[in-house]
């Protein structure tokens, strides 16, 4: 099981990674005209917030979520993400990592696998949450190659 350490060091190094995708993306010409990069990095960060959101009992509006902004936009909510994330860790007691998380899009995915699904913990979304994000910054960064 994850402790509140660990996944304060997760996200330390996410918030630290996800900046890296953003400097590389910002000195690299065209690719913040890149549709395909924008729509993994936006997706990236949305996901993030959701899962903020999900945490702390926040409105999930999924239109706010994926609405449109130019790079510079999108950065700087990414941006705002991580102090409220670090806060969020800052005021979890440990006793809490076992405690069930209602996932609202968790039947989505069930209907879309035809099986049923089990709610996770926190423990387990801070987990899942860095892993996501890993697993998209891998996309970005192959496509910041792809486009030079």
């Amino acid at each position: 099981m994850i402790t509140i350490p660990l996944a304060r060091d997760l996200f330390r190094h996410m918030h630290w990674a996800d900046a890296e995708v953003w400097r590389a993306l910002m000195v690299t010409p065209n690719a913040t005209a890149d549709e395909k990069l924008m729509k993994i990095v936006q997706h990236l960060h949305a996901v993030q917030r959701a899962f903020y959101l999900m945490w702390t009992g926040g409105e999930r509006k999924p239109d706010e979520l994926y609405a449109k902004r130019d790079a510079e936009t999108l950065r700087q909510w990414a941006r705002a993400y991580y102090p409220d994330a670090e806060a969020f860790l800052a005021g979890t007691d440990p006793s809490q990592l076992n405690e069930i998380v209602v996932m609202p899009w968790l039947q989505h995915f069930a209907e879309q696998l035809s099986r049923p699904l089990q709610a996770p913990t926190l423990s387990d979304t801070l987990v899942q949450l860095p892993s996501h994000s890993t697993y998209h910054r891998g996309q970005a960064n192959a496509r910041l190659r792809e486009i030079g």
